[in-house]
């Protein structure tokens, strides 16, 4: 059993709570029973960890993101990048990572195939991403990069959202395979990809809401566009 905090390999594990030692070392923590058995269907563990049985409360509590610390935990390596096909979901500039996994959640629930994500979307692999989307992240092709590079490659129609010039989402003709463009929280999509879309959809709604939360409304058009 491990017991110090100080051990090398601990002390370099829980370094992965920064973005930048992910990136540098292309790993992540998974915490939570349920989350390291998904990783492990996926072969992506490299080391796990389980309380009072290989380590201890402290060490578990160095390499822990929560306040109430998991029984287990794991170390894992970052998934493939696969080539982007069927539906699409293209995620620019999206922040909140609660709002993220939420939207990866509802990728896998209604058939997305891809998701691309932006530079300036949250990492993936951010912990409260990964918490939010219950381990589905483990269950769907996830890309990132530059979007005016990478959407006038794709073989999919561009739809976005757009309150004033956009169809109701209830009379959209849907072309597939499609993707779907959702923006920033406060900002939407950006101007520079925004011109590279021709088809712009509203979700018609009441008078008195005047917006919806990124993540509820990706799932509502995902929800409506995978009955199309």
């Amino acid at each position: 059993m491990i017991e110090s905090v100080n051990n090398e390999k601990i002390v370099n594990y829980s370094k992965l709570k920064q973005k930048k030692y992910r990136d540098e070392t292309s790993l992540f923590i998974v915490e939570g029973k349920h989350l390291v058995e998904e990783a492990e269907k996926k072969g992506l563990i490299v080391d796990k960890y389980i309380l009072d049985e290989n380590v201890s409360l402290n060490v578990m509590k160095k390499l822990s993101n929560l306040d109430n610390v998991p029984t287990h935990l794991a170390i894992c390596k970052k998934m493939e990048e696969q080539p982007v096909n069927g539906n699409i979901l293209i995620v620019d500039g999206v922040q909140d990572p609660g709002n993220l996994g939420t939207i990866i959640r509802s990728c896998v629930a209604f058939n997305i195939d891809t998701i691309i994500l932006s530079d300036t979307t949250v990492d993936i692999y951010n912990d409260k991403v990964i918490r939010a989307s219950e381990g589905m992240i483990f269950n769907i092709n996830i890309i990132r990069g530059n979007l005016t590079e990478i959407i006038p490659t794709l073989n999919a129609t561009l739809y976005t959202t757009n309150v004033v010039n956009g169809v109701n989402l209830d009379d959209v003709e849907l072309s597939k395979p499609y993707a779907i463009v959702v923006g920033n929280e406060g900002k939407g999509v950006s101007d520079e990809v925004n011109a590279l879309i021709n088809n712009r959809v509203y979700i018609p709604m009441n008078d008195k809401c005047e917006s919806l939360n990124v993540g509820v409304a990706t799932s509502i058009i995902l929800y409506e566009f995978g009955r199309k």
